[in-house]
This record gives structure tokens, C-alpha cells and sequence, in this order.
């Protein structure tokens, strides 16, 4: 699998957010995208899950099956969007129904456990601490499987511990063919190349 970006421009609200932007990805590979905020790191990550329109430049993923690329791929984003009136493991559930997880995913009540939640599974999400909310929110990764991850600050609000624990997990899935692209402002402990945007204009 190769996920190449060619040229890739973003206008948000008139403005110019980044321009001629080119990188490309194997499997098994990791891209940390960092840069001053308002950068353009967010909205990469955004363009390259489909939730924004590019205004120049194409994507293309060669090697995989013909779903699109929004198909095959898990966005977390800055807001962690668990839904406050469900529980942990009744966000998970709605999130994995939503993906499929004929995907080969693990069952939610699992993906929780993996990352030391099973003993609030069953409270309202809305009861969570900040950390635990990230976790929850990163738990998504597990219950449906999707070749390519874009997460943004993904360790935000998380623990020494815990920070190891995604660590691993990152590594785990890219070992296994996956490909990460992480905007970040913190230092992660993932062997990757580095994609700097600059101030935006």
C-alpha cells in the first residue's frame, strides 16, 4: 500500500492554509506533521479524511482494495466525540457498528480493557475525566480494522502510562502494515519521518 500526496493545497474562508504540499507513505510508515499553531496541521489531517475539500492537488492510495481512502481510514480529531448521555462502551459500540467491524476489529468491551477502561464502561461518558475520554475516544482505533490512522495530538490529556500504552499500540499497527500520520505538538516515541508546515499565511 502507498498513499502518495501530490501538491495538495487547502483554502479555508478565502485564505490560503497550505499550498504544494507533497509527501508519500508505505506501509508500515509514520509521518509526524508538526508546525506553529495555525500551521495547518488540523486541517491536513481533516483534507486527508475527506471531511475537507481540497483546492488543489490530488491524493491516491495504490496497492489496497478499491474502497476510497476515507473508506480505509480512522480520524480521531482534537475533540474526543463520545456522545455525554451514552456509555463508554455504548459509544464504542455506536462507533463500531458505524465502521463494521467485519473489519476484524476487537469487540468494544476489549478495546476498553486494552486501554485500562473496563471499569467504566458502563458509566455515561460525560462522567469521564479528560484523560479517560481521550482513551475512550482512542479506543475507536481497535473495534474495526482500517489501514491508515490520522490522529491529531493523540496523546493530549494522557498520563505517563498511558502515553506508553498508545505508544504501543501505534507501533503494534504499524508493525503490522498500518500507516500513522500524527500532528502533534508533543514528542512521540515512533520511529518516523517528519513533515514541518510552516506559519500560515
Amino acid at each position: 500500500m502507498r498513499l502518495s500526496a501530490s501538491r495538495l493545497s487547502v483554502e479555508r474562508g478565502g485564505r490560503v492554509i497550505f499550498s504544494d504540499l507533497s509527501f508519500a507513505l508505505q506501509d508500515g510508515e509514520s509521518l509526524v506533521v508538526t508546525g506553529r499553531n495555525g500551521a495547518g496541521k488540523s486541517t491536513l489531517l481533516r483534507a486527508l479524511a475527506g471531511l475537507l475539500p481540497l483546492a488543489q492537488g490530488e491524493l491516491s492510495l495504490d496497492g489496497a482494495c478499491d474502497e476510497s481512502i476515507s473508506e480505509q481510514t480512522h480520524y480521531i480529531g482534537h475533540a474526543d466525540a463520545l456522545k455525554g448521555a451514552l456509555t463508554v462502551v455504548e459509544n464504542l459500540e455506536f462507533h463500531a457498528a458505524l465502521l463494521d467491524c467485519g473489519r476484524g476489529g476487537i469487540a468494544p468491551s476489549a478495546a476498553l480493557a486494552e486501554f485500562g477502561l473496563g471499569h467504566v464502561a458502563h458509566l455515561p461518558s460525560t462522567y469521564l475525566s479528560a484523560g479517560q475520554k481521550r482513551r475512550a475516544a482512542l479506543a475507536k482505533l481497535l473495534v474495526a480494522r482500517r489501514p491508515i490512522w490520522l490522529l491529531d495530538e493523540p496523546t493530549t490529556a494522557l498520563d505517563a502510562a498511558s502515553q506508553s500504552l498508545m505508544t504501543a499500540i501505534m507501533a503494534a499497527h504499524v508493525s503490522d502494515g498500518g500507516l500513522i500520520i500524527a500532528a502533534t505538538h508533543a514528542k512521540l516515541h515512533l520511529a518516523a519521518r517528519e513533515l514541518q508546515l510552516g506559519a500560515a499565511a
